[in-house]
């Protein structure tokens, strides 16, 4: 079957980089996967997509050359198993906070033996006629640490069979400490916390990510020790984009 090579980039140890979609569009999927990108990363938690179209984005991420990967609204076995049934290679689960939530979502994103999910799918079949073999092999699982709860509980959260990695979501990760987002990166407690995150990682042979907003946020995140990284969005790159010509054009 098709290779998660964003995931086999992780293995080594390398930096796997990707871009968050959340705007719905089928065609900006595809262009922002043509970038020649590890993954695209389909936002249902808090973009605007519906099932159809996350359904054709995952086919079009695939056909433009990148990883499809999705986050699920909450880990829910009915949804997980969906978005997977559809293409994802990469699932991450939001607000995992304890061992018992994460082995519940890793149950949900593997086939038996190793796991509960659900036999029979859709749009993943044009990823391989082997993908009921390989797929256990091949599938991302990420869940996200972000709440103290979860920081307190990363290792054994690591630990867990069947997960593969984290993503930290620092801004709610800010908010479950005390810390206003837009105070986040100058306070010793969240730095404190993304640490500890990492050493869990390193402790249980995992895969540590992180939710940086541009590609000069997430090179810096790759160097302090994140392997999973989003460094931008359509829609933040669009507004960018426009903003850029706005001060060409003396506009702004």
């Amino acid at each position: 079957m098709k290779v998660n090579t964003a995931l086999q980039k992780m293995r080594n140890g390398e930096a796997a980089y990707g871009w968050s979609l959340g705007l719905g569009s089928v065609y900006v999927a595809e262009q922002m996967s043509r970038t020649g990108i590890d993954f695209c990363f389909i936002d249902t938690q808090h973009g605007s997509w519906g099932q159809e179209s996350v359904g054709l984005a995952l086919l079009a991420i695939t056909a433009g050359g990148s990883v499809p990967m999705a986050r699920v609204a909450r880990n829910d076995y009915t949804l997980i198993g969906r978005m997977l049934d559809e293409g994802a290679m990469g699932i991450i689960i939001p607000m995992v906070d304890t061992p018992e939530q994460a082995k519940a979502a890793a149950d949900a994103c593997r086939v038996p033996p190793t796991g509960t999910r659900s036999w029979g799918w859709g749009g993943a079949t044009r990823l391989g006629a082997n993908y009921s073999e390989e797929i256990n092999d091949q599938v991302f699982v990420g869940v996200q640490l972000e709440s103290l709860l979860a920081v307190e509980n990363a290792e054994a959260i690591m630990a867990t069979p069947g997960v593969d990695g984290c993503w930290v979501g620092p801004a709610d990760l800010a908010l479950s400490i005390g810390i206003h987002p837009s105070q986040q990166f100058e306070d010793e407690r969240h730095i404190r916390a993304l640490e500890k995150v990492i050493e869990a990682c390193n402790n249980t042979g995992k895969i540590p990510g992180f939710a940086a907003f541009t590609p000069k946020d997430a090179k810096a995140r790759y160097e302090q020790g994140f392997r999973f990284l989003t460094a931008g969005s359509d829609s933040g790159f669009m507004v960018d984009g426009a903003l850029d010509g706005m001060s060409l054009l003396g506009l702004r």
